[in-house]
């Protein structure tokens, strides 16, 4: 068994769409046939309904289920709108701010990150992570357990410093790692990283295999900001391994541009 998914992030519709990467990313899903699509966050660059629904006219003409959450962009930027119904325009097209996926392989949980008095940094509090361990520790033994949220566990060091990663983000990891999270995605810095949390935090059991991934922005609002790539990453994993593609915009499709492997133990072989 191999599956995949699909996890883009940063759309920023609302300021230079790209038709052509668009349709690459519509070929891409044909022709992998991932079983989701993950969007986390910052779809709409002002917070505005019309960006919204450019965002969704996108991710509806993907041939796969789709999971989105919000980041800090898609607050109103208005007061005070901003502070007495922060989430109505993104909820009146994508429902809700904390969705679940259940697909052949995975379960995708749902996390809002963004909050209305902070502009860059984000939070989960513990309501949100209690109900994302009840999702993840409610998943069959083998199947990818996944947590999506906007702002960044792990960030590249060449990001410049006002894109804050999660606040209190050591205690969030621990609560998805003793959930059983096996990959937590992000984006917010326009950036991809990837790295196993055994890589960075001793751990005293080596089994464990939780991966921090920020994919690059799909969107690029800045496009002459240095060191900011368009691009998405494609995750692949068998019973065995989990693989995250960096995919890069190379003027007509999202080349390969690097690869990230890590061993994959699943739940049932932790309980022996």
């Amino acid at each position: 068994m191999t599956a995949c998914l699909i996890h883009i992030s940063d759309l920023h519709r609302g300021t230079r769409e790209a038709p052509a990467l668009d349709d690459a990313l519509v070929a891409l899903c044909e022709e992998l046939r991932p079983e989701a699509v993950i969007a986390s966050g910052d779809l709409a660059n002002r917070g505005r309904s019309t960006e919204f629904e450019a965002s969704k006219a996108l991710l509806d003409r993907l041939p796969a289920p789709t999971l989105v959450v919000p980041g800090n962009h898609d607050l109103p930027y208005r007061f005070p709108t901003r502070f007495t119904s922060p989430w109505d325009r993104f909820t009146d097209v994508f429902a809700t701010t904390d969705p679940v996926l259940r697909t052949d392989h995975a379960v995708i949980c749902g996390l809002n990150s963004a909050r209305p008095w902070r502009h860059q940094g984000g939070r989960l509090g513990p309501s949100r992570l209690a109900a994302a361990a009840a999702v993840l520790r409610d998943a069959p033994p083998n199947a990818l357990r996944v947590v999506a949220l906007h702002h960044h566990l792990s960030g590249a060091p060449w990001r410049a410093s006002r894109k804050f990663p999660l606040k209190d983000r050591d205690k969030a990891l621990r609560s998805l790692a003793i959930a059983g999270a096996d990959l937590v995605l992000g984006g917010h810095i326009h950036q991809s990283t990837a790295v196993g949390r055994q890589a960075f935090e001793a751990l005293d059991d080596n089994r464990v295999s939780l991966v921090l991934a920020t994919a690059p922005g799909f969107g690029r609002p800045r496009p002459h900001r240095l060191g900011e790539a368009n691009g998405l990453h494609v995750v692949r994993w068998t019973n065995h391994d989990l693989v995250i593609e960096a995919r890069i915009w190379q003027e007509a499709e999202f080349d390969l541009a690097s690869e990230y492997r890590v061993q994959r133990h699943v739940h049932a072989d932790l309980q022996g």
